[in-house]
């Protein structure tokens, strides 16, 4: 005969599976999608993308041929939550994306909020909307001298703590440097605690200048004759695509973060 099991035991045991049974993989909202690199690192992290956002007709057909089940908007400005629940989109646990950079990047003129382009606010109205736990951003260098401070203000305001920080390229292996500037936002004031550094609201005059180098070849670039089809739609979308090892890595500290807090919850 088996012994008769502790209730309170396997009421302790139960609360335990349920809470550590697997989950639905964390939905994505992906805002200016480009290519999909965002998407793509998300993905190796385990987690799922709901819905893009893509205005560029190109990058939308390469979308569609990567992830030809999830729906596909064109215009962020005509995007918002009424009509993604009506389209049966729900749940969106993270928003994520590279808003325009033409404003704040040093090859421009770095107009700012008064650059046409400037469409930061769309993707703050939509994160005010949907109220998701989690908001990752990316943008050029030139973005921590011009704008990054409003991006920053406009998310304490709705109550995100963030952080932003410099990831340039090759320090995730890619053969040239390309700085960039990340921004991972917590809903209701809660911090990451892991790899990626001391958590609490950096000013812009402690956001480091010097990033990693490292020993680079000579770039590749395609030549104008090679007789590859939409080569200039493929070389502009690769150069606004994000190195997807960043996304990926973001992404399973996000997972570890949560996977800690549902243990602090069950010890609690």
């Amino acid at each position: 005969m088996r012994p008769a099991i502790n209730p309170f035991y396997a009421a302790t045991l139960n609360r335990y599976r349920r809470r550590y049974q697997p989950k639905q993989p964390l939905q994505i909202l992906d805002l200016f999608s480009g290519i999909g690199g965002f998407s793509l690192g998300f993905d190796r992290a385990s987690m799922q993308t709901a819905a893009f956002c893509e205005i560029d007709p190109f990058c939308r057909q390469v979308l569609k041929r990567h992830w030809p089940t999830t729906p596909i908007y064109d215009d962020i400005r005509q995007l918002n939550q009424r009509r993604l629940q009506h389209d049966g989109i729900t749940s969106i646990d993270i928003i994520c994306g590279g808003y325009p950079c033409q404003p704040f990047s040093v090859a421009g003129k770095q107009r700012g909020e008064a650059d046409p382009r400037h469409l930061w606010p769309e993707m703050y109205r939509l994160i005010r909307e949907i109220r998701p736990r989690w908001v990752v951003c990316e943008n050029v260098g030139g973005h921590v001298e011009c704008g990054l401070d409003s991006v920053l203000s406009d998310l304490d305001a709705a109550n995100y703590a963030s952080w932003a920080f410099v990831i340039p390229a090759c320090a995730v292996g890619a053969p040239h440097r390309r700085d960039r500037v990340w921004i991972i936002a917590h809903a209701a004031g809660v911090r990451l605690q892991g790899p990626l550094g001391p958590y609490r609201r950096q000013s812009l005059e402690e956001l480091p200048s010097e990033t990693v180098w490292r020993e680079l070849p000579a770039p590749f670039t395609c030549g104008s004759d090679d007789g590859i089809p939409f080569l200039v739609d493929r070389l502009r979308s690769l150069g606004n695509a994000v190195v997807p090892q960043i996304p990926e890595f973001i992404g399973r500290t996000i997972l570890a973060f949560e996977r800690q807090s549902s243990a602090v919850q069950l010890a609690a």
